[in-house]
């Protein structure tokens, strides 16, 4: 994997997430009712921004969750799925919740979210937060809030990193050679 392009730095990030924390606050008219879930790994982190920023504006604490959608992937076998790590110390009957994910590309991580938050109990609605849409939709799912829309091709892929992982907030463009990255696990 080659890098082509840093489409963003650490303070485009955190422009980004400011934005979109402001949007999910008006979009809702506040943040009562409002949870925040993030998905794992990198989702969960930009989760966690975005909370602190509504806290920031709003001075309310969001219910903040984590969620690991591998027990809900429609492409792993049950055999290799791992036991489920996620955090959502909260009910999310009748919440607002805003599903957070690092990268939007063929839909169908964030249709695994859904099942999963969907047998936790009926929210009043969910709603998509990610930090970047690179297009290339396989399911009818778009995202309510984005941080930055980056058209890319197939054999591409967007990296979201972040210190917690990477050492280092920022997001790129890598080409794989030719390599269709449809199924790769971030």
């Amino acid at each position: 994997m080659r890098e082509k392009a840093e489409i963003m730095d650490e303070k485009a990030i955190f422009r980004a997430v400011a934005r979109i924390a402001y949007e999910i606050v008006e979009r809702n008219h506040g943040a009562q009712d409002l949870c925040i879930i993030g998905i794992k790994r990198r989702g969960a982190v930009l989760a966690k921004l975005i909370a602190e920023k509504i806290y920031e504006v709003e001075k309310i604490s969001v219910k903040l969750g984590y969620l690991d959608i591998t027990p809900f992937r429609d492409d792993l076998n049950s055999s290799q799925l791992p036991n489920e790590e996620s955090e959502i110390p909260f009910d999310v009957v009748n919440q607002n919740v805003v599903l957070v994910d690092d990268v939007i590309y063929t839909g169908r991580s964030v249709r695994a979210a859904i099942d999963a938050i969907m047998k936790k109990g009926r929210p009043k609605r969910i709603q998509l937060a990610v930090l970047v849409d690179r297009g290339h939709r396989e399911l009818p799912i778009r995202a309510d809030f984005v941080g930055k829309n980056v058209p890319t091709s197939r054999n591409e892929s967007v990296e979201v990193m972040v210190t917690e992982y990477d050492g280092v907030n920022r997001v790129a463009i890598f080409d794989n050679g030719g390599e269709d990255d449809e199924y790769r696990v971030s």
